[in-house]
C-alpha cells in the first residue's frame, strides 16, 4: 500500500497530471480558457503519430516474433470480450440505463484510451522501467473489436441498428486507427535510423505536447461533468470507477500468461482498464445515434480517465511489479 501511495503521490505531482488538473479546475470554475478545435485535433494527431512511430522503431530494433503475434491476438480477444462484462456491470449498477446506452458505453470500455497508454508509458520510462515496444501494436489492435461487440449488444437489445458495409468502413478506417497503425508501420520499416532522423519532432517536444493536450482534456472533462447533471447517477459513477479495476484484473492475468515484463503487464492492465474517447465516440455517433453522448463521453472522459490517470496507473504499476517481479 505504501508503494502505491508513493507512486500516486509522484504521479499527481507530475507536470502531465497537474496540467489536467488545471484544465479540470478551470472548466469547473467556468473560466473561458479553451483550445481552438483545430489545435486540439492537431495535438491528438501528433501524439498518435509519435507513439506509433516510436513503437514501430522499438519493434524493428528488437525484432518481431511469436510473442508479438500472441500479444496482439490476446489484445483483440480482450477488446472483444470486455464490453460484455461492462454491459452486464452497468445494467446491474444503474438499472435506469437503456440497453442502447449500455451497449454504447460498453464499446468504450472494451476499446482503449491512447492518452492513458501514453501517460503510463511516460511514467514507466521516467522510473527506468522497460516494457515491450510492441505494446503499441496491441493498443492499435484493441481499438476496433469492442465496437463490433457494442453493435452486437445493441442489436440484441432491440435498438434497430443494422451493421452495414458503410458502417464497417467507418469503423475500420477511423482516423486514429489508421494513423496509429500507419505510424507504427513506418517506424517498423525505417527502424532506429528513421527515429533518429525525426527525433527532434517526436521525442524532445513529446512531453510538452502531452501536457497541453491533457490541459485541453481537463477542460473537456470539466465541462462534461458540469453538463451531465441528471444523467450521471451514483450507480453510473460506481461503474466508471469499478470497471477499470475489472479490466485491469483481466489485463494482469493476460499479461502474466503472455510472459510480459512488469512494464508490459502494467501497460496491458492500462489498456484493459481504459476507455476510449476518440475512436469509439466517433463510431457510436454513426452506429447508435439514439445513444446519449452525455452518458458515454462523461463516463469515459470525466470519470474513468481521471481515475486511471491519478490513481489507476500507480496501482497497476505496483500490482504488475509484485506479480511479474519488476
Amino acid at each position: 500500500m505504501d508503494q502505491i501511495l508513493s507512486l500516486a503521490g509522484q504521479n499527481l505531482l507530475s507536470p502531465v497530471i497537474l496540467c489536467f488538473v488545471l484544465g479540470l479546475s478551470a472548466a469547473l470554475a467556468r473560466s473561458d480558457l479553451t483550445f481552438p478545435e483545430a489545435i486540439a485535433k492537431g495535438m491528438s494527431l501528433y501524439l498518435l503519430f509519435a507513439i506509433g512511430f516510436k513503437g514501430g522503431a522499438s519493434v524493428a530494433e528488437h525484432g518481431a516474433d511469436l510473442r508479438l503475434g500472441m500479444a496482439v491476438l490476446v489484445g483483440v480477444v480482450l477488446s472483444f470480450l470486455l464490453p460484455f462484462a461492462a454491459y452486464l456491470l452497468l445494467r446491474s449498477l444503474a438499472r435506469g440505463v437503456s440497453a442502447t446506452d449500455a451497449a454504447a458505453v460498453a464499446g468504450h470500455y472494451g476499446s482503449i484510451s491512447i492518452v492513458t497508454f501514453v501517460a503510463a508509458s511516460t511514467l514507466l520510462q521516467a522510473r527506468g522501467i522497460t516494457f515491450e515496444g510492441y505494446m503499441v501494436a496491441v493498443a492499435a489492435a484493441m481499438e476496433a473489436p469492442a465496437i463490433v461487440s457494442a453493435l452486437w449488444l445493441a442489436t440484441r437489445g432491440g435498438s434497430g441498428t443494422k451493421i452495414t458495409p458503410d458502417l464497417w468502413r467507418e469503423i475500420m478506417l477511423n482516423g486514429s486507427i489508421v494513423l496509429l497503425l500507419g505510424a507504427f508501420t513506418i517506424g517498423w520499416i525505417t527502424g532506429e535510423r528513421g527515429l533518429a532522423e525525426i527525433a527532434p519532432l517526436i521525442v524532445a517536444p513529446f512531453k510538452g505536447v502531452l501536457c497541453l493536450f491533457l490541459l485541453d482534456m481537463g477542460i473537456v472533462a470539466g465541462r462534461g461533468l458540469r453538463n451531465a447533471r441528471g444523467v450521471i447517477s451514483a450507480g453510473v459513477i460506481a461503474f466508471g470507477l469499478l470497471m477499470p479495476l475489472v479490466g485491469a484484473s483481466v489485463g494482469a492475468l493476460a499479461g502474466l500468461l503472455l510472459g510480459l515484463s512488469a512494464g508490459g503487464v502494467t501497460l496491458m492492465m492500462v489498456l484493459a482498464a481504459s476507455a476510449s474517447y476518440i475512436a469509439v465516440p466517433a463510431a457510436m455517433r454513426v452506429a447508435l445515434p439514439k445513444a446519449n453522448p452525455a452518458l458515454y463521453l462523461t463516463l469515459a472522459l470525466a470519470i474513468t480517465f481521471p481515475f486511471n490517470l491519478t490513481l489507476g496507473i500507480p496501482l497497476y504499476m505496483a500490482v504488475a511489479s509484485a506479480l511479474a517481479g519488476g
